[in-house]
This record gives structure tokens, sequence and C-alpha cells, in this order.
């Protein structure tokens, strides 16, 4: 399973709508932060679960689904996390 698999696996404890996930890890060789291994990832994800929650909250939650992946496979995420009806 490669990363994005991985991560759309552990992402499915928000029960999202819809999710997107963009690899930019090519653009990111020879980074610093790249060289322990992770790579550079953008998170579109839409859930019910972030109804009435602030960002922050959201953020959190998209970071305890995806637990040990933030430290190893994953060097930078970028999310936008909405609810239904914010789309």
């Amino acid at each position: 399973m490669n990363t994005v698999e991985h991560m759309q696996q552990r992402l499915a404890a928000l029960s999202p709508e819809s999710i997107e996930i963009l690899d930019e890890s090519g653009r990111h060789i020879g980074h610093e932060g790249a060289k322990g291994g992770g790579g550079h990832y953008q998170l579109v994800l839409v859930s019910a679960q972030f109804h009435g929650v602030a960002l922050p909250a959201r953020h959190r939650m998209v970071y305890d689904a995806l637990g040990s992946m933030m430290k190893h496979e994953i060097h930078a995420l970028s999310i936008k996390a909405y609810a239904p009806s914010e789309i």
C-alpha cells in the first residue's frame, strides 16, 4: 500500500463525503525536511464530522486520524477541511 492509500484508509475514520490527496513530494526533492523520507501532501477533506467544529480542531482531528504517519511518512501536510454545508 502506498502512502496516499494508507492516508485514505486512516482518514476513513472521519467518514469523508469526499477526499482528495495530492502528493507533491516530487517538488521537494532535496529539501532538508524531505531527506528523512517523509512526503509533502495537500489534503481536501469534506466530512459531516466537521460541522460546527473550529478550524484548529478540524486539523487536530485529521492529525489524530493519521496518527504515526505524521511522524514518519508525512513531512508536510496542507489541510483544507470542510463540512458539507461549506462547499
